[in-house]
């Protein structure tokens, strides 16, 4: 094959990827020119006053706010910051985690920062559903107020289907969103650039003297007004999260080259039809068609609208499995819709809680004008906390001088603290929902990651060393039986509590003793190949190491099965696994969680997925064996 039919076959692979990363990365933030310009002029709690200076500030603050945030910060330098090649904020806080020259104090911050970054985004894939929808089907007003008292009662039974289909995976439909995406994006370009040929001067809001004017002008309303320019940013960081699908390379073309002149040029063609027809402003997305094509436009924005949800939903579903793996939350029922799509999976539990959280927001708020008070403030603290922990890996990672790394972290974190700071002052509007959803998430995935960790500590303290219980077997022990038997344990190097229980009660060991430890790596996935280690012991013992990437689904049989090329071989019907099932119980003395804590705990760690089907074990070989442990 010939260097230039390589290069272009590799140019169709990525114009590809380019199309299909428009339908999940894109989504949130390329319905933003819904809802926008009509926060900022007409239906934000500190509308604008339409005047030709205004609207060329704002024009320009949105051009600079998508080039510095979107372009600038997380295109050209966060996505940089990949975990062999998977993005996100758990990717980002593994590679802050990893610098050893910390102490154990920052560590713990930038573990805690981490873990709230990703609580906050459930608020988002909450927010997002609602608003977008409503905002689409709000269109229907435009076109005639008799539609009004029906606007929420459509929304709602279009969330309800969406989050019913979840059951049923998209991988069916998923390789329509990106072609969908891509006509949705060309219709806004399309819209903006016949709008702007009526009125070309709004072009001129690209000089960025425009912006400085607007504040020098209005000062505390521009500060004011930002909470709605915020708007046009907000889903910016999803390209970060969903590198891992599609490649840095896809995701930086389709938005410089595509996506971003498309937005934009929406945004001046509103800005160009409200200069001439200031009554605009309230809705100057679908009023910048003929009245005849509302209809269409109403069904093409809701469909899109669709999918940007369904993205955040498939973000929440991908966010709690990693973060199950790495054992910030107790484990769940996950489904996997694909048989050949490993990320494809549906969790029950978190679909219809945040089906729930959604309905919630649409019946409370009941507009997207009362909504976007709650959006925005969530997104700005999750970009504030992305910068943060960059700068880490900057510097402490990549090597950057303090000079050049404070430069990095004054100029972006300068900009985040304008919006978030314009954000705060709608908390009681309902900037609260995200922050209340966010900190209760975060005390769930904190506690877990507490509790877990004393558990395993005082398992650990009560263990007895496996060297010294060889070599007691070597003069003489229990019976012997055949076939072979699987202990679960964290602790490689101690007797696992139900080998000891199973001694007290059946008296009787196994030919063959596997001690399987399963370790989930800071990386998205580790090769197969690479997966299983076993090292054999004396007396019949076996120690197994399984690794996993974050990404990977745990299938402990199937690894058995490899550990055949080290020399252990795996008959599923010779074989039995025992596992330990402890029970929690408050400590009667000085406690190292308080008591609301433990009782949380508990409470989750009870009614977790058992291990039997979170590592696919077969519950017909498998033996528990109950005991209690004090926290």
């Amino acid at each position: 094959m010939s260097a230039a039919t390589k290069r272009d076959g590799d140019g169709a692979a990525v114009a590809a990827m380019s199309v299909a990363a428009m339908g999940v990365v894109y989504g949130d933030i390329g319905t933003s020119p819904l809802y926008t310009m009509k926060e900022v002029f007409s239906s934000g709690h500190h509308p604008v006053p339409v005047t030709p200076d205004n609207v060329l500030g704002i024009l320009s603050l949105v051009f600079w706010a998508m080039t510095v945030t979107v372009s600038l910060k997380y295109v050209m330098f966060i996505t940089r910051a990949d975990n062999k090649g998977e993005g996100g904020i758990m990717a980002l806080t593994s590679l802050a985690l990893r610098v050893e020259r910390l102490n154990p104090r920052m560590l713990w911050l930038l573990s805690a920062l981490g873990i709230f970054g990703a609580a906050l985004f459930y608020g988002d894939a909450a927010i997002t559903p609602a608003l977008s929808v409503l905002s689409a089907v709000e269109g229907l007003e435009v076109a005639t107020p008799a539609f009004k008292p029906f606007v929420v009662p459509i929304a709602v039974g279009i969330l309800v289907a969406l989050f019913l289909f979840q059951r049923r995976g998209t991988a069916s439909v998923a390789a329509l969103f990106g072609p969908v995406m891509l006509f949705w994006f060309a219709t806004l370009a399309a819209l903006g650039l016949w709008n702007l040929l009526k009125h070309p001067s709004v072009l001129a809001a690209i000089n960025p003297w425009y912006a400085f004017h607007f504040f020098a002008a209005n000062r505390t309303l521009a500060f004011l007004a930002l909470g709605a320019v915020v708007l046009a940013i907000t889903g910016g960081e999803a390209l970060y999260a969903d590198m891992g699908h599609f490649g840095r390379r896809p995701i930086k073309l389709a938005w410089l080259w595509f996506v971003f002149p498309a937005l934009y040029l929406n945004y001046l063609g509103q800005g160009a039809l409200i200069l001439d027809h200031p009554e605009a402003a309230r809705s100057p997305f679908f009023m910048s068609v003929p009245e005849a094509l509302i209809y269409p436009l109403v069904a093409l924005a809701t469909v899109a609208t669709i999918i940007a949800s369904q993205a955040v939903i498939s973000g929440a579903f991908s966010l709690t499995s990693q973060a199950i793996q790495l054992g910030y939350a107790p484990r769940i029922r996950i489904l996997h819709t694909s048989a050949r799509e490993k990320g494809q999976i549906y969790l029950p539990n978190i679909n219809w809680l945040l089906l729930i959280a959604v309905l919630l927001l649409v019946l409370t708020f009941r507009s997207s004008s009362n909504l976007a008070s709650a959006y925005g403030i969530a997104v700005t603290l999750t970009m504030m906390i992305d910068t943060l922990l960059a700068f880490v890996v900057v510097r402490a990672l990549w090597g950057w001088n303090w000079g050049l790394a404070i430069l990095f972290l004054a100029f972006f974190v300068v900009v985040d603290i304008a919006f978030f700071s314009a954000n705060v002052i709608k908390v009681l509007d309902g900037g609260w929902f995200p922050l209340v959803l966010g900190g209760a998430i975060f005390t769930l995935l904190a506690t877990w990651r507490r509790g877990r960790a004393l558990l395993y500590e005082k398992l650990e303290q009560d263990s007895m060393p496996l060297d010294a219980f060889l070599r007691s077997l070597a003069y003489g022990g229990p019976q012997r039986v055949e076939g072979t038997s699987v202990f679960m344990t964290t602790n490689p190097d101690g007797v696992p509590r139900a080998m000891l229980h199973n001694l007290l009660h059946n008296k009787v060991l196994h030919q063959r003793v596997v001690l399987l430890n399963v370790r989930v790596e800071d990386v998205p996935y580790v090769p197969a190949e690479e997966q299983v280690a076993v090292h054999p012991l004396p007396e019949g013992f076996f120690q197994v190491l399984v690794r996993y990437g974050f990404k990977d689904e745990p299938d402990i049989p199937a690894a058995l099965e490899r550990c055949a090329d080290h020399g252990l071989k795996y008959e599923p019907m010779e074989t039995s696994f025992f596992l330990g099932r402890e029970t929690i119980v408050p400590r009667a003395r000085v406690a190292r969680m308080p008591r609301w804590r433990q009782r949380l705990f508990t409470f989750m760690f009870r009614n977790a997925e058992p291990a039997t089907a979170y590592f696919k074990i077969p519950t017909n070989r498998v033996v528990e064996l109950g005991t209690q442990v004090e926290l």
